[in-house]
């Protein structure tokens, strides 16, 4: 890559390196899980009201952010919207939509940054709060190395029982970071980290090369203080028409259960929208109502 974000990657040596990047708005431009919401809907998984819901939704998302205690309200209506979904049948949505879905919103950007990282003999690894069963067939579709998600539980019937295993936010995605180091034998000194939100702000201060990419209000604060480099990306195309090495797996490897991170992409952003005043949220709800 010839530019700006080329120069922000160093070519570094022995010890092992990394590069964690959070999905949302860091590397592909929209809520990964809030994204399917159509497909969903069409799939006869959510009502039509929960469809304009998310899509709503995801207009807040792409305005603002969700503070902790949001993020927090994430677990419980994580258990209500996915609990008794089947397992197989997200399966087959997802694998019918995730590349028309996804491929088109990845960032130039930060596709340019992780083949810098691959190119300097860094790993990559995506550390979202979404589920696994999105982001493992993204982290593929970007080439990633490693991936870190929220996992749900899967029930004897093959349908989510409504409970978190493992909740990839906050702090825990820092605890995961500091687990992969000891493990794979990362210098996280050396380490870069990239996110969005003020929620990952343990993660990006776990590593000694953090960035704030097209920060929320809270974490563009935070990174002023603390004098870390604010990237901006704004170019969103799809992997096959910038780089020909980024090859789309086959379709049947895209499978996926999308429906864990839904949830946890959504929760905590309706109450945010709650607390938005009634004449912008009523604009922008009819905005998407058009859709």
């Amino acid at each position: 890559m010839v530019g700006a974000y080329a120069r922000l990657v160093e070519n570094r040596s022995l010890p092992r390196t990394a590069a964690f990047f959070d999905l949302d708005k860091t590397v592909i431009a929209k809520s990964s899980t809030l994204t399917f919401s159509k497909s969903f809907y069409q799939g006869g998984l959510i009502s039509r009201r929960a469809a304009l819901r998310t899509a709503y939704t995801q207009f807040v998302f792409l305005a603002g952010g969700a503070d902790h205690d949001q993020m927090e309200r994430m677990r419980e209506y994580l258990s209500a919207l996915c609990k008794g979904w089947n397992v197989q049948q997200v399966k087959e949505i997802v694998a019918e939509t995730l590349h028309d879905l996804i491929d088109p919103i990845i960032y130039d950007e930060a596709a340019s940054l992780i083949e810098e990282h691959h190119t300097a003999g860094r790993d990559v690894v995506i550390v979202s709060t979404s589920g696994a069963e999105v982001v493992e067939p993204i982290g593929e579709l970007l080439g990633a190395d490693r991936v870190v998600a929220t996992r749900m539980v899967i029930g004897d019937d093959g349908c989510f029982t409504g409970e978190v295993e493992y909740y990839a936010y906050g702090p825990t995605k820092a605890e995961a970071i500091k687990e992969l180091a000891a493990s794979e034998g990362y210098d996280l000194a050396r380490c870069y980290a990239y996110s969005d939100s003020a929620t990952d702000v343990p993660m990006l201060e776990s590593v000694g090369h953090p960035y704030a990419v097209n920060p929320d209000r809270a974490l563009r604060r935070e990174a002023v203080a603390r004098e870390w480099p604010i990237l901006v990306f704004n170019r969103p195309v799809r992997l096959k028409q910038r780089l020909p090495v980024f090859s789309m797996p086959p379709r049947p490897a895209l499978v996926a259960a999308a429906a864990v991170g839904a949830a946890a992409a959504t929760a905590g952003l309706v109450w945010y929208v709650s607390r938005r005043p009634a004449r912008r949220a009523r604009r922008r709800y009819e905005s998407f109502a058009r859709i």
